[in-house]
């Protein structure tokens, strides 16, 4: 129900939009979109809907992407392998961004993920503090700019440096932060110098 609402409520909205704004691919699909309701084919339509929604959560991405730090660190990003992907509302799963920094040998990666399945299950631990925190440090629930989130610690294979694994829900979007040799403070910095709240208002 709540993505059958979302397709109106797209559509409806978008129809007021200069599609000159919007690729040629969202273009096609809302021109299919309105034909094949027209004439009744209400199957086509709702296909032809999808496919606008994925073109529109891959631009939301692409200004997600825009939106994210210069740099982690003295980590500078690796644009050629930025990934955006819109689901739609037919694959359970819709926006999806991806971005790394550095060196595959001291990497940060940036994912968020609309819908995520991991949502819930996070949201039950945030809620209970006690089974948020381990015993041994190696994951405890914090704050980051109003944010509830879990922080695990991720130990280093073959003696390597540990790092840390940052989970962020927004609303109904998860943010993954990761961090290769990393200490706490360190990917707790870097979670600060990203825009949660645009995030979370794009995303959702």
């Amino acid at each position: 129900m709540k993505n059958n609402m979302k397709t109106i409520a797209t559509l409806f909205l978008l129809t007021f939009l200069p599609l000159a704004a919007f690729s040629q691919d969202f273009s096609k699909s809302l021109a299919e979109a309105k034909t094949s309701y027209t004439s009744g084919d209400l199957s086509s339509s709702r296909f032809a809907m999808e496919q606008m929604l994925r073109s529109l959560d891959a631009e939301i991405g692409k200004e997600i992407l825009k939106m994210l730090p210069v740099k982690m660190e003295d980590r500078s990003p690796n644009l050629k392998e930025d990934d955006v992907t819109g689901g739609g509302s037919g694959m359970g799963m819709g926006l999806f961004v991806h971005r790394s920094y550095g060196p595959a040998s001291n990497q940060v990666t940036v994912d968020i993920i609309n819908n995520s399945p991991l949502i819930n299950s996070l949201q039950a631990v945030l809620a209970l503090p006690f089974i948020g925190n381990s015993g041994d440090g190696s994951q405890k629930v914090v704050k980051v700019q109003g944010y509830k989130a879990v922080l695990n610690k991720v130990e280093g294979m073959e003696g390597t440096p540990s790092g840390y694994e940052l989970q962020i829900p927004l609303q109904n979007t998860l943010l993954t932060l990761t961090a290769d040799n990393a200490k706490e403070d360190s990917i707790l910095k870097m979670a600060n110098s990203l825009p949660l709240d645009k995030i979370a208002q794009m995303a959702h």
